[in-house]
């Protein structure tokens, strides 16, 4: 295989490509793993962060700017994309959870349409198998989370070590542009890049260790509202002079802030926040470079024009807002994504859609861009029309978040939350607690808990009447408990059962 990685960013003669009438539309779906939606150059939230193949296809294409996941966490998140289902439909409600039988992905339509398909990197959905999954012809995977460096992947079946010291993120990608390089120039094909990267621990490319290392650190101003006496300041943090309801931030969430998953205590002390901050930057670059790679690869052939690229983060990702790091809560770091649309025939240059769009609507949406209805089952919607420039009458005015509670990372309670335009409503399920309400307008910030705020009653009940209303409606009105076996590992109680 060919070291892609080489000739990145030297786009050489660019064979110009037109689509047949009537030829069906290739796409090529690129998923990156805690991506979260404003870590990329063209968004000037990072000082010197580099992502030029994002900032090309915003800039050639579509940015979807809210852009949300049902649930933030690897398995639900990834098989609610497949299935275009919501967490508690689909029942792949954490990362333990089994796949249960009869689940239709929707490249198994795609394939009753003549799609060749591919799969390349990580599945992570339901079990920890990496074995071959319904809907690719073509399969390359990998165990559970997989490694940085020196894998051994799934091929078809068949167990195979990768050289050492070989990166997988450009393993990924070699092995994908070889499968497109291995179909017949007229067979329409479906593309599913899922990588690794940018999931934590982060190991960034040999070329990018180190490149960053200079980099400032932004820190949000919620980072330091739940502060103790043994809290390190770092970085530069944001400006801010607005209000802050602090009596009303949850226990939960001043208790997480010594956790694996806050900012005093990070994944049990293993590293500090400025390495932390500055390894993920650098692990992107490899995803970036692995989307030029493959809009490359579609120029040189002359399908550019027939093909449909998009880019999405599987979860977002925290950096110290309310003291937290990761995900899994409905915070807008964790629950929103970047989510790119790059086809020169299809999507105009520098297009900027402001709808609300979510993980559950990309199944329906190639679905749709196949000339295919969407299947009764799914919950998504296809946002095919706002990618060309039009609108949809009807389409929805808020998303749902729901999060259940993991026995591996009990610091998180089980969350349900509801966003509009403007407003979010969190429920904090289970405990004795605060719930939420933020005016995203004036707290984009999500620091003035509204709660107990007498002007902002009826909106908050009205907000939790639909919360309920809606998982009553989707059949979401039960917590899916699975058995729990296994020793604590958190650091307050690990070794007991």
């Amino acid at each position: 295989m060919k070291r892609i990685f080489l000739f990145l960013g030297i786009w050489g003669a660019v064979v110009l490509g037109y689509a047949q009438p009537g030829k069906p539309y290739n796409v090529v779906f690129i998923l990156s793993d805690d991506h979260r939606y404003d870590f990329m150059g063209f968004m000037d939230k990072v000082p010197h962060l580099e992502t030029p193949h994002m900032d090309r296809m915003a800039r050639e294409g579509a940015h979807l700017e809210n852009a949300f996941v049902s649930t933030s966490l690897c398995s639900p998140s990834r098989a609610s994309i497949l299935t275009g289902q919501y967490a508690h439909t689909h029942t792949i409600v954490d990362n333990n959870a089994p796949m249960p039988e009869g689940l239709t992905f929707f490249p198994q339509y795609m394939q009753q349409k003549g799609y060749k398909t591919g799969f390349f990197g990580k599945w992570h959905m339901g079990n920890e198998g990496a074995g071959k999954q319904p809907g690719f012809d073509q399969w390359v995977s990998f165990r559970g989370q997989g490694v940085y460096y020196s894998p051994t992947f799934n091929i078809n079946g068949e167990e195979v070590k990768q050289p050492e010291g070989s990166y997988t993120t450009d393993l990924l990608t070699e092995y994908a542009i070889d499968w497109l390089n291995s179909l017949d120039s007229e067979q329409p094909f479906f593309l599913y890049l899922s990588h690794k990267g940018v999931h934590a621990e982060f190991e960034p490319a040999e070329r990018h260790r180190g490149t960053y290392k200079d980099m400032p650190v932004v820190t949000p101003p919620s980072m330091y509202l739940t502060a103790t006496d043994s809290s390190m300041r770092v970085g530069t943090e944001t400006p801010y002079d607005g209000p802050v309801n602090r009596e009303d931030i949850p226990e939960w969430v001043r208790k997480q802030r010594y956790s694996w998953h806050g900012v005093d205590y990070m994944y049990d002390g293993a590293i500090v926040f400025e390495d932390f901050y500055r390894q993920y930057c650098e692990t992107l670059r490899s995803v970036d470079e692995s989307i030029g790679a493959v809009i490359a690869w579609l120029e040189e052939r002359g399908l550019a024009e027939n093909t449909l690229v998009v880019y999405m983060g599987d979860n977002g990702f925290l950096f110290g807002e309310h003291g937290l790091i990761d995900k899994r809560n409905a915070y807008e770091a964790s629950m929103r994504v970047p989510l790119l649309a790059w086809s020169p025939k299809l999507v105009k240059p520098q297009t900027k859609i402001s709808q609300m769009v979510m993980n559950v609507d990309i199944g329906p949406t190639v679905l749709d861009l196949i000339g295919m209805e969407k299947p009764e089952q799914m919950q998504g919607y296809s946002f095919l029309p706002l990618l060309q420039g039009k609108s949809i009458e009807g389409w929805r005015d808020k998303v749902y978040y729901e999060y259940y509670w993991e026995w591996a990372f009990p610091q998180t309670p089980t969350i349900f939350a509801v966003r509009t335009d403007r407003y979010k409503y969190i429920f904090n399920h289970g405990l004795w607690d605060a719930n939420e309400l933020y005016d995203l307008d004036n707290d984009p910030y999500e620091m003035n808990n509204l709660i107990r705020d007498p002007q902002s009653q009826e909106i908050a009940g009205q907000l939790k009447k639909e919360l309920w209303d809606w998982l009553e409606s989707t059949g979401g009105m039960q917590i899916p408990l699975k058995k729990i076996y296994q020793k604590r590992i958190d650091h307050l109680y690990r070794g007991t059962y």
